[in-house]
């Protein structure tokens, strides 16, 4: 039995590395689809939930967030779509898919179970969000989906300090900065590499 052993010079080796983080960047760069329509769906959400508790007596103010059920849907016909496109995974983006599905687990008791702490859902699930954002950015190298991150932390700990309505604004705004301006500006920067 042979063994057969690949010696690669430190430059062929950093070739490699180099070769394989852009391959994971390309195939993640196409997350921007994600974060411009999870964006759109959650600020509405919150500014719908706003709007019916301050404007009217609607007895049902939480159900604008079912909009997240077609926005789970459309995920899941794009990602399904965009794994046949793509190919070959790099481990990188299995991380990243894996971080992103982990997040959602964490995040489903507390929407599951909101009723229990009065709705008041937005401190917890902004400062978990921060965590597969910033690290989605440091996977990219994309400080805006970095700075995103850090964004949703500060507006999550905003949200402890403000009224349980006012939560719903600061929570639009952190959607904002944290997946909107982010998504838009890769969805930019992939195009111009196309």
């Amino acid at each position: 039995m042979s063994t057969e052993t690949n010696d690669f010079s430190p430059q062929q080796s950093l070739d490699l590395i180099q070769t394989m983080i852009r391959q994971a960047q390309g195939n993640l760069l196409n997350n921007s689809f994600y974060f411009i329509l999870w964006g759109w769906a959650i600020l509405l959400a919150n500014l719908g939930m706003y709007g019916l508790y301050k404007f009217t007596d609607f007895p049902y103010p939480y159900a604008v967030w079912l909009i997240a059920i077609p926005a789970w849907i459309i995920t899941m016909i794009y990602g399904s779509k965009q794994g046949r496109k793509a190919g070959k995974k790099t481990h990188l983006d299995k991380i990243n898919m894996w971080m992103w599905i982990s997040y959602g687990f964490s995040i489903l008791p507390f929407i599951i179970f909101m009723q229990n702490i009065g709705f008041n859902v937005n401190p917890v699930v902004l400062v978990i969000t921060s965590v597969p954002t910033f690290l989605t950015g440091i996977i990219l190298r994309f400080r805006p989906l970095m700075m995103g991150g850090i964004s949703f932390y500060a507006f999550g700990i905003l949200c402890f300090l403000v009224s349980p309505l006012n939560q719903y604004l600061v929570g639009a705004v952190a959607i904002g900065c944290g997946y909107l301006i982010p998504g838009y500006l890769l969805k930019n920067m992939r195009e111009k590499n196309v």
